[in-house]
């Protein structure tokens, strides 16, 4: 099975949907390189991250389609393309800047079923690129899946790596609803075995990627690396604990997660969004409500800080849960403090 990268299995998903479906569009800002060189010609770049690279010389201007700088445009096109029965893939070059489309979002897309008595489908993907840890500044590195989460009326997905993302991009492809697919820029050269044919990875099905008997750990997007990290660590004083990946934050999977609390009771959640209102606090809820009788210690929480993120590289590594973190996070709810 070949390695691929999270950049490279998103562009494998993209070029395979649209060959299957011709109603599947790509639209956004440099998605098809721009104006490209003094030749005239375009160059087919990919965007400012690559990933759409390819696209245009297969599919054509008419399918691939470079906007002005205007995300509200972005997204309002894309819904009433949606409505009227195509299935568009529309990119916000940073997750930031989903404040200049939040109307289009927030009021339009998520509530067309509902106000439309199920008549009308809105099949709209919105890709965007989100996380701190590339000293972007505040402006371009945050982790607003948690906002986006809080709307009804939206599917929200959150890769860790290559092979979820393509399996969960087809999906989303595929929904009859609005999604909303963040992919965590330092993510996108990390590689892993991607099955080369297509696939669908279902929403709301979270996956199991280690089990042990003392602690559940719940690690949104980037923050299963760091996870992975901090198991690794703490499998050497004899420490196991259930890792989980929910892949998507809407829907939840919830059962995966109070079944493994069941069986732990302990739980660390960890989440590169601020404390507040987050889907760490969420998750923290859900297992003080329906797993109260579970836990044999109080929920962890593993976020950033309930700051904007800092530019400057020493203060972002601090701002970031990282595995030092995470791991006394574990120490913490085992009462193995150092």
């Amino acid at each position: 099975m070949p390695q691929l990268s999270m950049r490279d299995a998103i562009n494998q998903a993209l070029h395979q949907e649209m060959e299957r479906d011709p109603r599947v569009i790509v639209l956004g800002e440099d998605v098809s390189g721009g104006a490209g060189g003094t030749s005239g010609q375009r160059e087919a770049s990919g965007g400012i991250f690559g990933v759409t690279k390819g696209l245009l010389p297969r599919f054509g201007a008419g399918r691939v389609i470079d906007t002005p700088i205007s995300e509200s445009a972005i997204v309002g096109a894309a819904a009433g393309a949606a409505l009227a029965g195509l299935r568009p893939v529309a990119e916000l070059m940073f997750a930031d800047f989903v404040g200049v489309c939040m109307d289009q979002i927030y009021n339009q897309v998520a509530k067309f079923r509902y106000m439309f008595g199920g008549k009308s489908a809105c099949p709209v993907v919105i890709r965007m690129a989100m996380g701190a840890g590339m000293n972007m500044g505040a402006q371009h590195s945050q982790a607003i899946y948690g906002l986006l989460t809080a709307i009804p009326g939206l599917k929200v997905v959150v890769p860790s790596n290559a092979r979820d993302a393509k399996g969960l991009l087809i999906e989303a492809i595929r929904d009859d609803d609005p999604v909303v697919f963040f992919e965590h820029k330092a993510l996108y050269p990390r590689k892993c075995e991607v099955p080369e044919e297509p696939f669908r990875v279902r929403f709301g099905e979270a996956s199991l990627l280690r089990e042990g008997a003392d602690a559940t750990v719940v690690a949104i997007g980037r923050m299963v690396v760091f996870a992975e990290k901090a198991l690794d660590a703490l499998a050497k004083e004899g420490v196991s604990c259930d890792l989980i990946d929910p892949r998507t934050t809407s829907p939840l999977d919830e059962e995966t997660i109070l079944e493994s609390l069941e069986n732990t009771g302990r739980l660390v959640v960890v989440d590169e969004s601020p404390p507040r209102c987050s889907v760490a606090a969420d998750i923290a809820a859900l297992a003080a409500g329906r797993g109260f009788g579970s836990l044999k210690a109080p929920v962890v929480q593993v976020t950033a800080p309930h700051t904007p993120v800092p530019f400057s590289p020493a203060l972002e590594r601090a701002y970031v849960p990282g595995p030092q973190r995470i791991e006394a996070a574990i120490r913490q709810v085992l009462g193995r403090n150092r």
